[in-house]
C-alpha cells in the first residue's frame, strides 16, 4: 500500500513543480524581455543539419546534470535555464532566463512542422511550465526533473499528455 501512494504522490509534485518561471536572482522583470544575439559567432536557425549537430553536441556536454530549479550550471539546471543556455552558448543567441517568458518569443508552429531549435511547450501542472529544444523525429533535449539532461521523445506518455505549443525563433 504505501509503495502505490509514492507512485502517485511523486508525479503529482514533479507536475506541480515542472519547470516554473524563474527570473534571475535579483531582478524584478515587469515586461517580456526580447532575442539579443551573444558576441561571435551565430549559428543560423534555418541550417538545421549544423543546429542538430550542435543541440547533440550540448547533450553530449551535458548528459546527466541533475536538475535543481533556478540552477545554470552543470551542478545542477532547470529547464529554461538549460534552453537559455544551450541557444547562447551553441547557437549564439540570448533568450530570456524564464519559461513565461521563452513561451511569448516566435512563431506558433505546428506538431508536424516542428524543426531543429524550435522550442517545444508543455503544461505540468496547474501552473507549472517546462521547455525544451526540438532535434529530430519526436525527440527534444530537455533538463528534467526525473533525469537531468536528457533527451526524450514528444510521443512518449507523460510527454504527449503535457505537451501545449512550439515556437519557431526565425531570426
Amino acid at each position: 500500500m504505501k509503495k502505490s501512494i509514492w507512485f502517485m504522490i511523486v508525479p503529482l509534485t514533479i507536475g506541480l513543480v515542472g519547470c516554473s518561471s524563474i527570473p534571475e536572482k535579483g531582478k524584478k522583470v515587469t515586461h517580456a524581455p526580447g532575442i539579443t544575439h551573444a558576441p561571435g559567432a551565430k549559428v543560423d536557425l534555418e541550417k538545421t543539419s549544423l543546429v542538430k549537430k550542435m543541440l547533440y553536441e550540448q547533450y553530449n556536454q551535458w548528459k546527466h546534470t541533475r536538475y535543481r530549479i533556478g540552477g545554470m550550471s552543470k551542478n545542477g539546471i532547470d529547464c529554461s535555464g538549460f534552453v537559455q543556455v544551450t541557444f547562447k552558448t551553441k547557437l549564439g543567441v540570448i533568450l530570456p532566463r524564464s519559461t513565461e517568458f521563452q513561451a511569448q518569443l516566435g512563431e506558433s508552429v505546428g506538431k508536424s512542422e516542428l524543426r531543429a531549435g524550435d522550442l517545444v511547450f508543455f503544461k505540468t501542472g496547474w501552473r507549472g511550465r517546462h521547455v525544451g529544444v526540438y532535434i529530430e523525429e519526436g525527440r527534444f533535449l530537455h533538463a528534467s526533473s526525473t533525469y537531468g539532461v536528457t533527451i526524450s521523445g514528444l510521443n512518449e506518455g507523460y510527454w504527449k499528455s503535457a505537451y501545449w505549443k512550439a515556437k519557431r525563433l526565425d531570426m
